[in-house]
C-alpha cells in the first residue's frame, strides 16, 4: 500500500504535479476563497483592525486535514495585508542559524508561513518564542566561559503556522498564536463552486451537473477536486471532444477506480482489512499500520479523517472500528452485535 499511496489520485497530500495547478487556481483575495465562512469572517475583522492600527496581524495557526486551503489562506492574508510572504516548513529549519537568517530578512509586517510547524525541534522553538513575543532573537556567540549572548531586534512580522496534527504542537508554542483556526471538510455545494471556478480559469467546458458528479467524488477536499478535474479533463479531451458531462466524469473516475463516494482501492482495502482480519475491530492503530504496511501517521492523517467524516470508521477507546455503513458499502453483511461493539 505504501507505493500505491504515493500515486493515489484522491490523496489530500500535495504532490509535485499539484504545484503549478494550485498556483494557477489559488485565489488571491478572501472574497474569492470558497468555504470556511466563519474563519473568513474572523480574519476579515482581525486584518481590518490591524490595518487601522498600522500593525501586523497577530500570529495565526491553521490546522486540519491536508488539502483544505491552509497554504492558500496564508497567501491571501499576506496579499490582503499588502506584505511579502516567506514560505518554509518545520523540517527545513534545522539550526537556530537557519531561523535567524529567515527572520532577519523579513521586512516590516511580512508573513512567515511555516508548514508542518509541529515538526519544529525544541531548540528552534526556544529561539522562536522571543521572536514571536518581543520581535527579537538571542544569538549565542562563542563557546564555554567566553560565550556571550547577542540580541538582534527584528522587524514586526506575522507567523502563520500550519499543521495537520495540532496535538503534536507544544503548549508553549501554541499559546503564542493569537488566532487559531480549524479548517473543516467542505460540503458538496462548496466543492461544486470551487470546481466551476477552476473550470473557468482553466477554460474547461462543463456540461450541466458535471461539477456535481465530480464534487461527489472529491472527498470534500479542494485539492482533490482540482486534481480530479484535471484528470477528467484529459479523459474528456480523448473520449468526449473536450466536454465534461456527468457521464464522462463517472466513466473517467470508474476507470481510475474511484467510486461514487470518492473511495479508491486503498480505502476499500483498509476497511476490508479491519472487517475481514479483525472482525470489524476494534483494532489498535499500531496493529492496523502493521497489517496495512503503512505508517501510523499516514493512517491518522490521510485515511482516517475522511473515512470518519463519512461515517465509515469509528474511534473507540479500544481502537478503530468499521461502521455498518462501511460494511454495506463493501457489500458485506453487518454483524448483529456491531452496534454493541461500537458503543
Amino acid at each position: 500500500m505504501t507505493q500505491q499511496k504515493e500515486d493515489r489520485l484522491i490523496s489530500p497530500r500535495g504532490k509535485n504535479e499539484d504545484n503549478e495547478l494550485e498556483q494557477t487556481l489559488r485565489p488571491r483575495q478572501l472574497s474569492d476563497f470558497v468555504g470556511q465562512e466563519k474563519i473568513k469572517r474572523n480574519l476579515e475583522i482581525f486584518m481590518t483592525a490591524a490595518q487601522k492600527r498600522n500593525e501586523p496581524i497577530e500570529h495565526v495557526l491553521l490546522y486540519g486535514p491536508p488539502g483544505l486551503g491552509k497554504t492558500t489562506l496564508a497567501y491571501i492574508i499576506a496579499h490582503e495585508m499588502g506584505v511579502n510572504i516567506k514560505v518554509t516548513s518545520g523540517p527545513a529549519i534545522e539550526k537556530a542559524g537557519d531561523l535567524a537568517a529567515i527572520l532577519t530578512n523579513l521586512g516590516e509586517g511580512d508573513v512567515l508561513f511555516v508548514d508542518e510547524i509541529h515538526r519544529l525541534s525544541k531548540i528552534i522553538e526556544e529561539v522562536l518564542y522571543p521572536a514571536m513575543e518581543e520581535y527579537a532573537i538571542d544569538i549565542v556567540i562563542g563557546k564555554g566561559p567566553s560565550a556571550r549572548t547577542l540580541r538582534l531586534d527584528l522587524s514586526k512580522f506575522t507567523i502563520i503556522g500550519a499543521t495537520t496534527r495540532i496535538g503534536l504542537l507544544s503548549s508553549p508554542l501554541r499559546d503564542r498564536f493569537g488566532n487559531i483556526y480549524r479548517l473543516d471538510f467542505y460540503d458538496n455545494g462548496e466543492i461544486e463552486k470551487i470546481i466551476k471556478r477552476s473550470a473557468r480559469i482553466l477554460k474547461i467546458e462543463l456540461a450541466k451537473d458535471a461539477a456535481e458528479a465530480i464534487a461527489q467524488r472529491a472527498r470534500k477536499t479542494p485539492r482533490v477536486a482540482n486534481r480530479i478535474l484535471k484528470r477528467v479533463r484529459d479523459y474528456a479531451q480523448v473520449k468526449a471532444d473536450g466536454i465534461i458531462t456527468p457521464e464522462v466524469a463517472r466513466e473517467s473516475l470508474a476507470q481510475l477506480e474511484v467510486d461514487e463516494l470518492g473511495l479508491d482501492e486503498t480505502d476499500r482495502k483498509l476497511l476490508d482489512i479491519i472487517i475481514s482480519k479483525f472482525n470489524g475491530g476494534p483494532v489498535g492503530v499500531g496493529t492496523l499500520a502493521t497489517a496495512t504496511v503503512e505508517e501510523i501517521e499516514t493512517i491518522e492523517e490521510i485515511y482516517e479523517p475522511f473515512l470518519m467524516q463519512i461515517g465509515f470508521l469509528h474511534r473507540t477507546p479500544r481502537g478503530r472500528m468499521a461502521t455498518p455503513a462501511a460494511y454495506k458499502h463493501l457489500g458485506k453483511k453487518v454483524p448483529s452485535n456491531l452496534t454493541d461493539k461500537l458503543f
